[in-house]
């Protein structure tokens, strides 16, 4: 019984060792950057010429990527809610077109709110999530080389209901292409955008998180749903 308590012990030590990061990835923020070639200039002339440009409001946009675990030993780690509340970019509409991005150094992991949406009935602590978050933005995402992702949308122009988009999602300097159900809802100052997609890490060359041979992993697929809105003036953080 003494060894058998001692086994669980050493067990459990080196999930813990695992699991916390070697030191904080180096990162570049949104607030004062954006990709080399992002195309705002392009979008700037299109409004100088009288075409309707909206400006995506982070305020009350959300990307949430549902996170799940896999593995024999998979009962030991959690599922996660990775989200981003940073979206920038814009939206031409009556074209059929819109671009934006996600400062990576700024995904936030497991609140609460997001957690209950997802069906979770459990909270990890302080320590699993700044180390989920840490490994994430270090050894997934490698955000030191790649600090953006991006995505490229394009719909029939002036597009409103339900729609197909075509989204070009790019992700450690890899682009996939996906076709993606969604509802549009466009109050002419406003615009509303939802759907859901799921895709694989693997496309992306990243090899999915894992511990102890994998008998701890993350799975392959994710699950990534948006609620975006953007208008002609969005709501702006208030300084904290």
């Amino acid at each position: 019984m003494k060894y058998r308590r001692h086994l669980i012990a050493a067990l459990v030590a080196l999930i813990a060792a695992c699991s916390q990061p070697a030191h904080e990835p180096a990162s570049l923020s949104a607030s004062d950057s954006s990709p080399t070639d992002f195309p705002a200039a392009a979008y700037a002339e299109a409004a100088a010429r009288g075409q309707r440009v909206l400006l995506i409001d982070p305020t009350h946009s959300l990307l949430a990527i549902t996170v799940r675990r896999g593995g024999t030993l998979a009962r030991l780690g959690h599922d996660h809610v990775v989200a981003s509340h940073a979206l920038q970019g814009y939206v031409q509409p009556e074209q059929g077109r819109a671009d934006l991005y996600i400062a990576l150094d700024q995904l936030a992991v497991d609140e609460p709110t997001l957690r209950a949406q997802a069906g979770f009935d459990t909270q990890p602590s302080a320590a699993d999530i700044a180390a989920t978050r840490a490994n994430m933005l270090d050894k997934v995402l490698q955000t030191s080389q790649h600090p953006f992702a991006r995505i490229h949308v394009r719909t029939p122009p002036s597009a409103s209901g339900e729609v197909m988009l075509a989204l070009d999602l790019t992700l450690r300097g890899v682009t996939r292409s996906f076709s993606v159900p969604a509802r549009i809802k466009d109050e002419r100052d406003e615009l509303h955008i939802a759907g859901e997609l799921s895709f694989d890490q693997s496309s992306f060359g990243i090899t999915p998180f894992s511990i102890l041979g994998g008998a701890i992993q993350v799975k392959d697929s994710l699950e990534l749903r948006f609620e975006v809105r953007a208008s002609e003036r969005p709501t702006r953080k208030s300084a904290s």
